[in-house]
């Protein structure tokens, strides 16, 4: 089978790299692509004991969007708080408040409003708080907007003073084209390492991590709580359109914004960029080139509840995959974008998570993904109300990736 595709793809024009089926192959055109992944799929058996989004736990089918609604949805979002990424010790926090840190400034040239804001709260083991800087265009009327949850340097990455401009977060680009862009850092939530949840949120509303059960949220789930908070705050400002709004992450933020997606009914849009192992890759995929349940658990072992610990050399076990958490976005809309060289990420387990979530936004009389192969690179699809795209190059968040976002976010208004 390798040899076959190898020829398959040694006839292209070598332009760019894809991992497939754990094969480095080099350089492809559209009908090459298509052909290589077609005999991948066929001679590499597609994966067995897939858990069915639209099959009950009692193993009736779902054909009508009240029983999504009423019995599966809850059904497989209990699954994952239970088993993924544990359930909230709190939810909004009757202690929340929102204070600025300084007075409104204009910037860009007079063409946005920046908003800073310390969203505070506190509980049993003290206070907290997330810093939000928004960019706000200056408008008629509400605009959409964006919330990024940054996994990098808040100082070089969402500075605040558009000093350090990063294609990371492009506000200018997001103004200009109508979009308010807001971001926080997800370190003011719960800091990225194993402490033992003596920091961050988890100490605020958990303070004593002995009695942590092993279904109590992780720092994916905090994080998710934060963009969440945001939320609650965008809900007070006369100039965002709250009925518009999208959260995106890139990386473990990219877990996070399908987690925050998946529980918080408010964002009309979720973008998963470069998100792998955990977020939209499909566990039961042979990809050994990608990240797996153990190595995650192992690299990582606060992102996730102890349950999902269980999994590691045990993937089939998992009552749920990531298909699952793309289809309770539904029928919102969803973007889930990857990269050639980020083999890491697993692309065509993210994209088959999208073909496979696609029949519960198909309940509800609308388009999933449009397409039934991975496309060629960056060759975006943007029919239906689950997006995709594979963009040219390494693991990152490009200007690229939020022009996309953005024509996605335009052409599904």
């Amino acid at each position: 089978m390798i040899d076959r595709i190898d020829r398959i793809w040694r006839a292209s024009v070598p332009t760019s790299r894809l991992s497939l089926c754990g094969r480095l192959v080099s350089g492809f055109m559209v009908a090459t692509v298509m052909a290589a992944i077609t005999v991948c799929a066929a001679e590499s058996g597609a994966p067995t004991g897939v858990p069915d989004v639209l099959k009950t736990v009692a193993g009736k089918p779902v054909t009508t969007v009240e029983t999504w609604e009423q019995v599966r949805r809850p059904e497989v979002l209990e699954l994952f708080k239970t088993h993924v990424f544990g359930r909230n010790a709190v939810e909004r926090p009757s202690t929340l408040r929102f204070e600025p840190i300084e007075p409104d400034r204009e910037m860009m040239e007079g063409k946005a409003l920046r908003k800073r804001v310390n969203i505070r709260y506190s509980g049993p083991g003290g206070e907290g708080a997330i810093a939000l800087t928004a960019f706000i265009p200056k408008a008629a009327q509400p605009v959409p907007a964006f919330v990024l949850i940054c996994n990098r340097s808040s100082a070089k990455h969402i500075d605040p003073d558009r000093l350090t401009k990063n294609p990371f977060f492009p506000a200018e680009e997001l103004v200009a084209r109508g979009y308010a862009a807001l971001a926080f850092h997800n370190g003011d939530v719960d800091p990225d390492f194993h402490d033992g949840f003596t920091n961050g949120v988890h100490a605020v509303f958990q303070p004593d991590p002995s009695v942590r059960k092993p279904d109590a949220w992780g720092t994916i789930a905090a994080w998710a709580w934060g963009a969440s908070r945001v939320m609650d705050w965008i809900e007070t400002q006369p100039t965002i359109d709250r009925t518009r709004v999208g959260v995106v992450g890139h990386s473990r933020g990219g877990k996070t914004a399908l987690w925050c997606g998946a529980t918080d009914t408010r964002f009309a849009l979720t973008i998963s960029n470069n998100s792998g192992c955990g977020g939209a890759k499909f566990n039961r995929m042979a990809l050994p080139k990608s990240e797996s349940i153990a190595r995650i658990n192992k690299s990582f072992p606060h992102w996730f509840c102890t349950n999902y610990k269980q999994y590691g050399d045990n993937e089939d076990a998992l009552p749920v995959d990531q298909h699952m958490l793309v289809a309770l976005i539904a029928p919102r809309l969803a973007y889930v974008a990857s990269a050639t060289l980020d083999d890491w990420a697993g692309q065509p387990g993210e994209f088959h998570s999208c073909l496979l979530a696609s029949p519960v936004w198909r309940l509800y009389g609308q388009q999933g993904l449009v397409g039934e192969t991975l496309p060629a690179p960056d060759t975006p699809l943007h029919q239906g109300r689950v997006g995709y795209h594979l963009r040219t190059g390494k693991h990152d968040l490009t200007l690229y990736d939020w022009q996309r976002f953005m024509d996605f976010a335009d052409k599904h208004k």
